[in-house]
């Protein structure tokens, strides 16, 4: 019996005595996916002083979560350390895609902020989404920190066509893709040449009232795309530039979006207002001028300056 009270003091001694021990870490950690024990033998491939014991000891304080979390300290003894992995907040990370932008300046904010490869976002991007560009929706998304390019592709992607087909679905009764391009691509101009919300409807009008009558979109909006997003088009880029984008030049809409899109562009896209104007030119209140007949379109031109 003594034998035995012995034994127990002498584990009781040393189970304190173990979890005092310190363990060296980084602050900020990532946690695997897996059951405890896989957790604790990962951490162990990876240079953490972790046995067994840690296992038993985690299963009684809780289940950690995978994803980057925040240790906040180089050492600590080892319940604290325990403590943290099932205690301590993911770490997130917030990213804006602002509407009207181009995946092309969103991605080279996104490897910078991020610290990720552009050209794998921009690979991923174009193996997961159908449209060339806005297959990402302009929203603030919340991702966790550490992501990598496939993942964080597939996550706004996949979020993004949950949203469309739930518009598109709700409008129109299905989700076909060649459909919600058209829409996109509408979308993308209305959100480059409208001055504010309030207008798009009316710049959906005059898209398509044009469109109808066969005339050129001749919009300076549609020359912004990829690399071009903040270029400002002058006379000799109209001349100059000889693609498909170049509504100047052109009939029709662009073969794809010039930039992300939000909720009120795609809503003027779908449901233009009703109007007659073909022509509008912003004015030295930063808004537009709408007008029938080009005879008024050129005083509005002249009255702008």
């Amino acid at each position: 019996m003594v034998w035995a009270e012995n034994i127990a003091v002498v584990l009781i001694i040393s189970f304190a005595f173990y979890t005092t021990i310190p363990v060296k870490t980084t602050q900020t950690l990532f946690i695997p996916q897996g059951s405890i024990g896989n957790i604790i033998s990962q951490l162990t491939k990876k240079g953490y002083n972790l046995s067994f014991i840690d296992s038993y000891i985690l299963r009684f304080m809780g289940s950690p979560q995978s994803g980057w979390i925040h240790i906040g300290k180089n050492e600590l003894n080892r319940i604290d350390f325990l403590h943290k992995l099932t205690s301590s907040k993911a770490m997130i990370s917030k990213v804006t895609l602002i509407p009207g932008e181009t995946s092309e300046i969103f991605f080279k904010t996104l490897a910078k902020e991020l610290k990720l490869d552009k050209d794998k976002l921009d690979k991923y991007y174009h193996q997961f989404s159908v449209y060339p560009e806005a297959g990402i929706y302009a929203d603030t998304y919340y991702v966790p920190y550490g992501i990598k390019e496939k993942h964080l592709m597939n996550f706004l992607v996949r979020e993004s066509e949950k949203k469309y087909r739930s518009i598109s679905e709700k409008i129109y009764g299905n989700y076909d893709e060649k459909q919600w391009l058209k829409v996109l691509v509408t979308a993308s101009i209305i959100q480059k040449e409208a001055a504010n919300n309030k207008e798009m409807p009316m710049v959906s009008s005059v898209i398509h009232n044009r469109l109808k009558k066969k005339m050129r979109l001749q919009m300076d909006g549609t020359l912004n795309y990829g690399k071009y997003s903040h270029v400002k088009v002058t006379p000799e880029r109209i001349k100059d530039d000889n693609s498909t984008f170049n509504t100047y030049k052109f009939k029709g809409l662009p073969p794809s979006p010039i930039g992300a899109v939000s909720i009120a562009a795609i809503k003027a896209a779908i449901k233009p207002a009703k109007s007659d104007y073909l022509y509008f030119m912003k004015n030295k209140e930063g808004v537009h001028d709408f007008s029938k007949s080009y005879k008024t379109h050129r005083k509005n031109i002249r009255k702008s300056k």
